[in-house]
């Protein structure tokens, strides 16, 4: 596996200067976050370094890279391959960087979309892209404050402000953020059922 130095030459060399801003603002976050929810803070360093690492490919690699690892393109991606930059990032990180790690892989690939039943470091790492320091949209502090006090709520009000905003630009809505809203909020509503 690169190093973390290698992997941030890497990621300079090949991210637009904001981009590669984002990625460290990414990694920094996912460290606290990790800290705040014991997460491994090795893993959630270096799966927020990468997590954008294919950000720029085209959308005709992202789909060359979902059928070489028999990902179903579907409707939703078919329209917009850019939604799937995470897969790409993980290939990139799995055959070129060398991180072999699944945990790591898998907080890569499903930081765009989410998924159902995410593990603590896919929520971290999909909480941690979303509130980063230099994302600035509005609501965002609150939802840094919440993040730091209940990690599933916050991740929920994050797809909730990802579907509100992908309606009211009218571009079409990947199923498995709503599969991945539903099911955290069907096991939010069981624990304060079960309180």
């Amino acid at each position: 596996m690169w190093s973390e130095e290698r992997i941030i030459d890497y990621l300079r060399r090949n991210l637009k200067e904001k981009r590669f801003i984002h990625s460290i603002g990414v990694r920094d976050t996912a460290i606290k976050l990790a800290q705040c929810y014991d997460a491994d803070i090795n893993k959630a360093a270096l799966a927020g370094l990468v997590h954008d690492a294919g950000k720029y490919m085209s959308g005709e690699d992202i789909i060359d890279i979902l059928n070489i690892n028999n990902i179903e393109v579907d409707f939703v991606t078919s329209k917009n391959p850019d939604i799937m930059h995470g897969i790409a990032s993980a290939y990139i990180a799995e055959n070129i960087m060398g991180i072999c790690d699944n945990d790591v892989l898998d907080a890569v690939r499903y930081h765009t979309t989410g998924r159902e039943n995410m593990t603590l470091l896919e929520k971290v790492i999909y909480l941690a892209d979303y509130i980063e320091p230099s994302r600035n949209y509005k609501g965002v502090e609150k939802l840094r404050e919440l993040s730091y006090k209940d990690l599933d709520t916050a991740l929920v009000k994050a797809f909730d402000n990802t579907i509100n905003y992908v309606i009211k630009n009218g571009w079409l809505l990947h199923l498995m953020t709503v599969k991945a809203r539903n099911y955290l909020l069907s096991e939010i509503n069981e624990r304060s059922i079960r309180i």
